[in-house]
């Protein structure tokens, strides 16, 4: 079987032919029996559905994506990875490539290519931090997502405390997070308390 692969850090990620959409029509092109995506940072650990793929993968199948950095988040891994996919006999097929074999030079080009695109995605990083540097510097500068208004979290606290909506069905009303939820009940808590005890005086 064929089996495409594409990842992404988010659905917004749409820098150097890099989003879902653009992936998923490469790898249309060529054909796929499955496709399987997912939304993790090449900088993490986590990738479960290329981790349960990799486990299904069996002799003959291919694997499908359309760049190296698409799977490996640094040369060394990605080598190892490719190396061991061919010694169960899995075919490796990188579209901005083609198919990857077990020869020596089929080995050096890998190794190349992975180096260069770890090097690219090191130089995005060190452009992204020096322009956060840059921007400090200006006047109202925030860093960070931007503050919830605190009317949507004194509401969403309404519904969980007096009107009883479970915590789920806030978050789906609202879209606040739960943790976010949580700090707000805990506040809207607080200040009832505190009113109690000013009303008692």
């Amino acid at each position: 079987m064929k089996f495409a692969y594409a990842r992404v850090s988010t659905r917004k990620q749409f820098r150097d032919g890099n989003g879902l959409e653009e992936q998923i029509a490469k790898l249309e092109n060529v054909g796929f029996d499955e496709l399987v995506v997912e939304e993790f940072s090449g900088a993490t650990t986590k990738r479960p559905q290329l981790d349960a793929l990799i486990q299904r993968l069996q002799t003959g199948d291919t694997l499908i994506v359309t760049k190296l950095d698409r799977f490996a988040r640094s040369a060394a891994e990605g080598l190892s990875l490719i190396n061991s996919l061919l010694a169960r006999g899995v075919h490796v097929f990188i579209l901005n490539m083609g198919l990857i074999d077990n020869t020596p030079i089929g080995k050096l080009i890998t190794t190349i290519l992975l180096a260069i695109a770890e090097f690219e995605r090191d130089m995005i990083v060190e452009r992204t931090q020096a322009g956060k540097e840059i921007a400090r510097t200006k006047h109202g500068f925030r860093d960070g997502r931007p503050p919830i208004d605190q009317k949507k979290k004194d509401f969403a606290a309404d519904l969980i405390l007096n009107q009883h909506k479970s915590y789920n069905e806030v978050v789906e009303l609202t879209g606040l997070s739960k943790s976010t939820l949580t700090r707000a009940v805990r506040h809207a808590k607080a200040n009832l308390i505190l009113a109690e005890k000013n009303a008692g005086n």
